[in-house]
């Protein structure tokens, strides 16, 4: 299969190393010709170029830009495919996308892989970055079926979790697993960085471990993500943070007036509610 690999950063460049490594021939887009050329000498597609226009020939094309480039991305590529192509985005919010996306173009299904790492660009491309993950499509009611059966085709023979979804329970979903979660890491950040004292500070930073890395992490990701994230799932996002803000709002008062025995229920609870969602 001739594959389309629109914007070939961290996703793009993971996904065309493994649909290539499957026999597809991908042929990639991106707007700086450095990274189609670094794509080429590091074999991570076939064919690479700046214009939509080379994807006139491909049977499947899977957009990964910034979220806020889908829909201007296929607003043109549509000018340029063939009429039975199928097209798949990646990107982390779906209800302002999918619907609008679908008007556009028939064969068009929404995607979203759970898969990701703080670095991002072609460099950061890896094989296995999908490996054991959770591959969500949100096709709507004017999805066609062929286009839904195509893009599951394809991710079957990734090692994914293929899962279903409407675009706004999907929104739901990732605004309290996903996206609500960056500015909390953030803000544990910001917090250890409020140390006034340097020297405290310093020891700060130096005692900093596991425990800190792994709550930090995303907090420190990429800041356009984190962004878009915010402004195109801005209602779920901020349902989320006010609940986020509530429960911190409760430890509070319960450390507060020492009330160690409701901050135990608390962290009890939240013990036994984590082993839902990581295994």
């Amino acid at each position: 299969m001739k594959i389309g690999i629109v914007g070939m950063g961290l996703i793009g460049g993971s996904l065309a190393l493994e649909f290539g490594d499957r026999g597809h021939e991908i042929w990639g887009v991106s707007r700086k010709e450095s990274t189609c050329e670094a794509a080429i000498a590091q074999n991570v597609v076939s064919h690479a170029s700046t214009e939509l226009s080379s994807l006139s020939e491909v049977e499947l094309v899977v957009l990964c830009p910034p979220i806020p480039a889908v829909l201007p991305t296929l607003e043109k590529l549509v000018q340029v495919l063939a009429p039975e192509a199928i097209v798949t985005d990646v990107a982390s919010v779906k209800a302002p996308i999918v619907a609008k996306a679908t008007e556009l173009w028939p064969n068009f299904v929404g995607g979203h892989p759970m898969a990701g790492t703080t670095e991002s660009g072609l460099q950061a491309a890896h094989r296995g970055l999908f490996t054991g993950a959770s591959y969500v499509l949100t096709p709507i009611s004017s999805t066609s079926p062929r286009a839904i059966e195509g893009v599951r085709s394809l991710l079957a023979t990734l090692d994914v979790d293929l899962l279903s979804a409407t675009p706004e329970a999907h929104d739901i979903a990732v605004a309290a697993i996903s996206h609500a979660p960056v500015f909390v890491s953030a803000s544990a950040i910001a917090a250890a960085s409020s140390i006034s004292d340097e020297a405290t500070l310093k020891l700060a930073q130096m005692l900093a471990s596991s425990g800190f890395r792994d709550t930090s992490r995303i907090g420190g990701g990429n800041s356009e993500l984190g962004t878009a994230m915010a402004k195109f799932n801005r209602e779920e996002v901020l349902r989320s943070l006010q609940i986020y803000r509530d429960c911190l709002n409760d430890c509070i008062a319960w450390i507060d007036r020492e009330d160690w025995d409701s901050l135990r229920d608390f962290l009890d609870d939240q013990k036994q509610s984590r082993s839902d969602f990581v295994v």
